[in-house]
């Protein structure tokens, strides 16, 4: 379990993380959301001893990080894919990192096994792709079986059987009640692999739910409508707080009701709907609307004519 307490953050007089509050449970697997800048490096930084709190606490299954006598097996960390020695094959750089806590060839052999690293094992890691890089990556985490897993971007560079093989992974290591910290850009990834969500912004908590809660506290759900009457439809439903637009492809978007709502008040005034559904926003749409006001670069959305050749 992660926790922290009144986290801060600080290079000079700029505030990186500003005071949070948060917990990572085991047996779930808990996503870390913000833009670039937000302050989730710094965030994971110190939860593993690489940086240091201006003010707070941060604790790993019960204690601050350092004060782990055997961290590798309590705590396993990926947050830089190319930390690896670039001359050193993957088996004698996971070796190396095994010998520094006792563990055993065996257990290095299984974790290039899971990785899937077997074919390359004798290589050096210095040629090794991106996607290559982050399996190894994710092997070192693992090689002490430790309670807590924190992997920071892990499927970069990865195909779509890597990314498939980290979502399984991550939710596995949940079900054995493990605690799992994951960072990641690709909202259709997070979607189907989080269960919770804290998302960050300018070194601030902008939300931490489960991420159902999150995405329906930031996006509106509304029901999708087809009919050929169109107009008697609008009329039956018409009342305060229910807005109708019709779409380009001739459905009707409703906000304020219901599908079901909807369907009973179609079927007590006789017309017939080809189809009604209900629309949920998207983890996306929720990021987007969270981070709005938060995001540190902004690229602008019109582009001059000419100006793209």
């Amino acid at each position: 379990m992660i926790t922290a307490e009144a986290l801060v953050k600080r290079y000079g007089t700029k505030v990186a993380v500003d005071s949070i509050d948060f917990s990572v449970r085991p047996g779930q697997v808990t996503g870390f959301l913000g833009p670039n800048g937000a302050g989730k490096s710094t965030t994971m930084r110190m939860i593993v001893g690489l940086d240091r709190p201006t003010a707070g606490r941060v604790e790993v299954n019960g204690r601050p990080y350092r004060e782990h006598r055997a961290p590798l097996r309590e705590v396993g960390v990926l947050l830089d894919a190319k930390a690896a020695h670039a001359g050193r094959s993957a088996y004698k750089h996971l070796l190396s990192i095994a010998a520094t806590h006792g563990i055993g060839a065996k257990r290095v052999r299984e974790v290039i096994g899971l990785a899937g690293l077997d074919s390359v094992a004798g290589k050096r890691v210095g040629g090794f792709s991106l996607g290559m890089g982050q399996r190894l990556g994710i092997a070192t985490a693992l090689l002490g079986d430790p309670a807590t897993i924190i992997l920071d971007e892990p499927v970069n560079g990865l195909d779509p059987e890597g990314v498939r093989w980290v979502r399984t992974l991550m939710r596995s290591l949940a079900a054995e009640g493990r605690t799992v910290l994951l960072s990641s850009h690709l909202m259709s990834e997070m979607a189907q692999t989080a269960d919770r969500l804290i998302v960050i912004g300018r070194g601030r908590i902008l939300a931490d739910d489960a991420i159902g809660d999150v995405i329906s506290g930031a996006t509106r759900s509304t029901t999708r409508v087809r009919t050929r009457e169109t107009e008697r439809l609008m009329a039956t439903i018409a009342a305060p707080g229910v807005v109708v637009s019709l779409l380009a492809d001739g459905a009707i978007e409703i906000t304020g009701l219901t599908a079901e709502q909807v369907a009973v008040a179609a079927s007590a005034a006789g017309i017939v709907l080809h189809e009604v559904a209900s629309v949920s926003g998207s983890l996306e749409e929720a990021y987007i609307a969270l981070t709005a006001g938060e995001v540190e670069y902004r690229s602008s959305n019109i582009v001059q004519e000419g100006a793209v050749r």
